[in-house]
């Protein structure tokens, strides 16, 4: 009862601002206020502050937000676990099932034929290059567009 008399008391007091705002031309301010102004009123209206009020002061249904809480610690706890641990999930669990004969036993053999070993790697150029030498694709590059 309180709350419903608080709730039509701000909407009041909202809708004289709202009219006084208009009086000062400020006609699209004055709207927004009366919409927010009308909003614990429609609030009142369709039963949601009765509602608030009875789950406020309900040992029960704070039980119940506790009991929720809990669900939500042990899942997001479980599934932070299971990032951590790399998970088990259904496709490695059918992966493991298959076993290693699931990979084609050519498939990990190049399919451009002889390759260079993986270990192996390219010679390095030599340091004590010439510097000239480094910029003759760009001076042909300048030469060709005329600069």
């Amino acid at each position: 009862m309180i709350a419903e008399t608080v709730c039509s008391a701000v909407s009041a007091a909202g809708l004289g601002i709202a009219v006084v705002t208009a009086y000062r031309k400020r006609f699209l301010a004055a709207a927004r206020i009366a919409a927010y102004s009308l909003v614990p009123v429609g609030l009142v209206m369709t039963g949601v502050v009765g509602w608030l009020a009875d789950t406020a002061f309900s040992p029960t249904a704070w039980a119940g937000f506790g009991v929720l809480g809990a669900a939500w610690l042990l899942f997001a706890g479980t599934r932070a676990v299971e990032r951590r641990r790399g998970g088990e999930g259904s496709e490695r669990k059918a992966a493991k099932a298959a076993g290693r004969g699931a990979v084609a036993p050519a498939a990990s053999a190049p399919s451009l034929g002889q390759g260079a070993r993986p270990g192996a790697r390219p010679a390095a150029a030599p340091r004590d290059a010439d510097p000239a030498d480094d910029f003759s694709d760009i001076e042909a590059i300048l030469k060709k567009h005329g600069i």
